[in-house]
């Protein structure tokens, strides 16, 4: 009679669980590095370069078809290993110059290491799909040890991630068998898009160009007022207001 490998369901449910627990403590501490940016940003700058943030978690049966489908070996090493987008975050900001200014600012951070980087704006995928791809790496400290979590950051416009989402719904209704019509209407959809955020960002650029030039004048004006080493006449003061109304 064969005798069978004792199996420990316990200690299977207890690896499993740590497991995804990692990785939803990996989307928690993204949440509060990029929420910390957010209030700063609101706070000292006056402004949010940030729109949405949105995180999910890959299920245990969406891992499982991704094993399958690539082929790889059934462990938890494995899947660590080479699932790298199970906890996955998408920044949306409203011009491209916040998406590098955001992925700038989550680099420069100390306890992330970045794995990969791939820069779908630069280079658009060939249906014309853009996006600001990062894979990084943050360390996730347990009662008993510290895990090394990969985490996905997408960082897209608005417009682009109107886009993607449009795309994904006919693929998912097409069965990803998308009539050819289609295929190049989204082309030309991704197309437009691409203009329309340079547009924005053209439009962006100039608003804050006029908005720092009105701080530099407010202050100087600011400095030349409350300076009591100067004596001002009336009449320049007057003068000035005027040129700057």
């Amino acid at each position: 009679m064969d005798s069978k490998p004792n199996i420990d369901i316990k200690e299977i449910k207890t690896n499993l669980t740590r497991f995804m627990m990692s990785y939803k403590f990996a989307l928690n501490e993204m949440d509060t590095k990029i929420n910390i940016l957010m209030q700063e940003f609101h706070y000292i700058h006056d402004y949010n370069p940030i729109e949405h943030v949105k995180s999910r978690l890959k299920t245990p049966e969406n891992i499982l078809k991704k094993v399958q489908r690539k082929g790889l070996e059934l462990s938890l090493t494995s899947i660590k290993e080479n699932i790298r987008d199970i906890a996955g975050i998408r920044i949306t900001c409203s011009f491209i110059s916040d998406i590098y200014k955001i992925s700038e600012m989550l680099q420069s951070q100390k306890d992330i290491t970045v794995i990969e980087c791939k820069d779908y704006i630069k280079n658009p995928k060939p249906n014309g799909y853009k996006s600001l791809h990062l894979i990084i790496q943050i360390p996730i400290f347990m009662s008993d040890r510290v895990e090394d979590v990969y985490v996905e950051v997408q960082i897209r416009t608005i417009a682009m991630d109107f886009w993607a989402s449009l795309e994904h719904k006919i693929y998912y209704k097409y069965d990803k068998e998308v009539p050819s019509n289609l295929i190049d209407e989204l082309k030309e959809a991704a197309d437009s898009v691409s203009q329309l955020d340079d547009k924005m960002e053209r439009i962006h650029r100039k608003v804050s160009q006029y908005k720092e030039k009105n701080e530099h004048d407010d202050g100087l004006l600011d400095l030349l007022i409350n300076n009591e080493k100067f004596s001002i006449p009336q009449n320049f003061l007057t003068q000035y207001i005027n040129l700057n109304e």
